[in-house]
């Protein structure tokens, strides 16, 4: 599985969907097209922003609100590689997890600021920080590990299925 590297960027406590993914969308379904307004409602410039691997940091209750799975979409297909939150709504943990993007939980907010580097070890636990310092989070299981390595659930059955 690997590392992930990528530039952060950082958002508040209690995101929620509707910010993440906003609802006047919904009607969308190419991956792309709802992509281009992820996180619109809390920084409608991100899509323009976001790089492949670059991974979010929010405080607290990041994903809460609705059940749409739009919301990851959007951030997956934006290209981020990973969110480090203090909290997740309980949906879009699940959400993230079935889809494929890394939801991690963190004890304590990293000390990063927007832009900085982080490099995240999911075999180890271990995020680095642009200061040298080092965070660790329990890694996933490795049921978890092997859906994100698979790109989500739905693409793993199907390798399985095939392999």
């Amino acid at each position: 599985m690997g590392k992930l590297q990528g530039r952060a960027f950082i958002f508040k406590d209690n995101v929620d969907t509707d910010q993440i993914y906003p609802g006047r969308y919904l009607e969308l379904t190419d991956p792309k097209a709802i992509a281009a307004h992820a996180m619109e409602g809390a920084d409608p410039a991100f899509p323009e922003k976001v790089r492949p691997g670059d991974i979010i940091v929010a405080g607290k209750n990041f994903g809460c609100g609705s059940s749409r799975e739009h919301a990851v979409i959007a951030l997956k297909e934006a290209g981020v590689g990973a969110v480090l939150a203090l909290s997740f709504g309980r949906i879009f943990y699940r959400n993230a997890i079935n889809l494929g993007l890394p939801a991690i939980r963190l004890a304590e907010a990293p000390k990063a600021a927007e832009g900085d580097l982080l490099t995240i070890d999911l075999e180890e636990g271990t995020i680095a920080l642009p200061d040298g310092g080092i965070l660790s989070f329990a890694p996933f299981p490795p049921e978890i590990r092997k859906i994100i390595q698979g790109g989500g659930i739905i693409p793993l059955v199907k390798s399985e299925q095939l392999g």
